[in-house]
């Protein structure tokens, strides 16, 4: 008995998130990012504690049925006399084929292998709907490296997080963009978006995200908690691209969020299409004049190994690389065919029902054989012309028939005719 209490004493217990959870989820987020209270990151962890502290009733409420915001924050906790872990995850795309691992934290005092690799396996069975995974992690976070190499990722891209500085915003901002086809970003343009997002990376790197036009659409109700988001952060988004007439297509995109006291970097995303890679400095000039407008502060902006022009760009212009990431990727298939199977014996009618006739071959018009009978393989079957006619049915006949059976009479079983 004492045996099966230590046992359970000794168990992990993952389960979802409840609001009693919100000081241990900013302690071990903030042990996982090595962020301390004055540096960005724990600012903006303070700031993320501080809005699920205002709103989680409503999150809560909002998980519960189908709607954009069903996912906003999608967190679980590993429980072993306290909570041990938490790991935090939401949809990468509109059609929720592909999530990311958004972050995972385990108490120093706790077995960080195996509570980790429990969270994630827990999130691997009971998202189904996710075929892949994706997650960035520091190329210096060996731990968690290890922790995720142990559970089936494998490296897709390698990341790198730059930062401009205002000065060299200011110098950018004096060039004037040459954009003149430069235009504002609506639902209508979600084709051209998603075409230009197509051609802008590898096949591997695109069949991971698996994005479909949905995902540059913006409906009323996503639009509203954007909004909302943007309130609660204090930023504002701008967006714009440039369309090409004579090709009919979207070239470059970008994406900036502009901070409006001053307390957060800016925060920009950049698409230029791979045969117009002279589009760089001038979308970097035009963010650059955006930013003038706002509280001085650094612009960051990433890269990828696949995209050795802008990294030559940024360079080029005295941009400074803050953090250099591993963008990872793992696939799940929920076989329910092989895990039935192996419950239940193997039967040779289903193996071999593909090599089994599905309906009765159709004869054909001609046949040199002629009709088969039951008769032995020695018989001889005349055609209904010739078939002799039994005795037995004489009353039945005709003047004309009776006249030919008297003159041809049948054979007997013996071969012989029988006596007049």
């Amino acid at each position: 008995m004492s045996v099966f209490l230590s046992q359970n004493q000794n168990q992990v217990t993952i389960r979802p998130f409840q609001y009693r959870d919100l000081e241990a989820f900013e302690r071990l987020s903030r042990m996982s990012a090595g962020a301390d209270d004055e540096s960005a990151t724990g600012e903006s962890l303070d700031r993320e504690v501080q809005q699920l502290r205002l709103w989680y009733g409503l999150l809560k409420f909002l998980s519960w049925f189908p709607n954009p915001c069903q996912y906003r924050f999608n967190t679980y906790v590993a429980e072993q006399d306290g909570v041990r872990g938490v790991l935090r995850v939401s949809p990468f795309n509109r059609t929720r084929s592909t999530w990311r691992v958004d972050r995972v934290g385990v108490d120093p005092a706790a077995n960080f292998s195996s509570i980790g690799s429990q969270l994630l396996r827990y999130c691997f069975e009971t998202i189904w709907e996710a075929r892949t995974w994706v997650l960035e992690v520091n190329v210096n976070d060996k731990d968690d490296l290890a922790l995720y190499r142990q559970n089936g990722f494998q490296p897709l891209a390698q990341m790198t997080y730059w930062a401009l500085e205002s000065e060299r915003l200011q110098d950018l901002a004096t060039t004037q963009a040459d954009v003149p086809n430069l235009l504002p970003v609506s639902n209508a343009d979600a084709q051209l978006l998603y075409q230009l997002d197509t051609v802008s990376m590898p096949p591997q790197v695109r069949q991971v995200f698996d994005r479909h036009i949905l995902d540059f659409r913006t409906n009323v109700v996503r639009a509203i908690a954007d909004g909302l988001r943007q309130w609660l952060n204090r930023v504002e988004q701008v967006s714009g691209y440039v369309f090409e007439p004579q090709r009919k297509a979207a070239i470059g995109y970008f994406q900036v969020q502009l901070c409006r006291d001053g307390n957060q970097p800016h925060v920009a995303e950049l698409t230029v299409h791979p045969a117009y890679t002279w589009l760089y400095p001038e979308l970097l000039s035009q963010m650059a004049q955006l930013v003038q407008e706002f509280p001085p502060q650094s612009l960051r902006l990433a890269s990828a190994d696949y995209q050795p022009e802008r990294e030559a760009y940024l360079e080029k212009v005295g941009a400074e690389p803050v953090e250099h990431t591993l963008l990872m990727s793992r696939s799940v298939w929920h076989k329910l065919r092989e895990s039935k199977m192996a419950a239940e014996p193997l039967q040779w009618s289903e193996v071999l029902q593909s090599l089994q006739p599905s309906r009765k071959p159709v004869p054909g018009r001609m046949s040199w054989l002629g009709p088969m009978d039951d008769r032995h393989p020695g018989d001889s079957k005349k055609p209904p012309s010739e078939q002799q006619i039994q005795p037995q049915n004489l009353s039945e006949l005709s003047e004309s028939e009776k006249k030919k059976l008297s003159a041809n009479p049948p054979e007997s079983k013996n071969g012989d005719r029988p006596k007049p």
